[in-house]
């Protein structure tokens, strides 16, 4: 089993910054891949970006190309997503994930291809 604590979140005004954080403890040897994803009031979870944690390679949605970031502090176990030039369309409930096995996906940004989910952070973003 992997455990997954969100934090960071908060609220901030258009064009603001925020950085999120995700704490991995358990079984996180078994994982290589941690997502970030969001779920508006009404909407369906959509994923933000992802890096495979053995490799670095990073994939974004499209919509938060050049704004957000992920990266990850091996040593900590922890995932982070630093959002810039925040919109009020970003403000959503932010999920961290991490995916059990060591393969490739061919989708990263899909959320049926996780297996351990966080609790989430709240962000909200005022115009």
């Amino acid at each position: 089993q992997v455990q997954l604590v969100e934090s960071g979140g908060g609220s901030v005004q258009a064009g603001g910054s925020l950085r999120l954080s995700c704490a991995a403890s358990g079984n996180t040897y078994s994982t290589n891949l941690m997502g970030w994803f969001r779920q508006a009031p009404g909407k369906e979870r959509e994923g933000v970006a992802a890096i495979y944690t053995r490799g670095d390679l990073t994939y974004f949605a499209d919509s938060v190309k050049g704004r957000f970031t992920i990266s990850q502090d091996n040593a900590k176990k922890t995932v982070y997503l630093q959002m810039n030039s925040l919109k009020p369309e970003d403000a959503a409930m932010y999920y961290c994930a991490a995916r059990a096995g060591m393969g490739w996906v061919s989708a990263p940004l899909s959320r049926y291809v996780y297996n351990y989910w966080g609790q989430g952070t709240q962000v909200t973003v005022s115009s």
